[in-house]
């Protein structure tokens, strides 16, 4: 067992607009996304299914077929290798739950998140 306290964990700036703080389990990743309001996570997809649980702000998620908005209290479950985008109507931080672990963070090869602009 383990106990982690989320200020403890690194705040890792992607961007001038997004952060994030990344807690790596055997079977699955969380992680505290943080943006500020006009920041967009480019179109992209991954093996994991998500579910991103607002816990501030607004967001907007685009897919294929539709897009949504969220606001804080509410939660969006995304299925694997759903292409979609994001983009923050307000400042928000957002508690994502990825299964399986997202080994592509842990390589390194998380590029889409790292966009200097906030923009797409």
């Amino acid at each position: 067992m383990k106990i982690t306290r989320w200020d403890d964990v690194e705040h890792e700036k992607l961007g001038p607009l997004v952060a994030r703080r990344v807690v790596h389990g055997d079977g699955l990743t969380v992680a505290r996304i943080y943006l500020k309001k006009g920041a967009v996570i480019p179109r992209h997809h991954h093996e994991n299914e998500q579910l991103s649980y607002l816990l501030e702000g607004r967001l907007r998620f685009e897919f294929d077929e539709q897009e949504a908005i969220i606001g804080a209290g509410e939660l969006m479950q995304i299925p694997s290798n759903e292409p979609h985008r994001v983009e923050a109507l307000e400042d928000s931080i957002a508690l994502d739950v990825f299964q399986p672990t997202r080994e592509d963070w842990l390589r390194g090869e998380d590029a889409y998140l790292r966009n200097p602009s906030g923009q797409s």
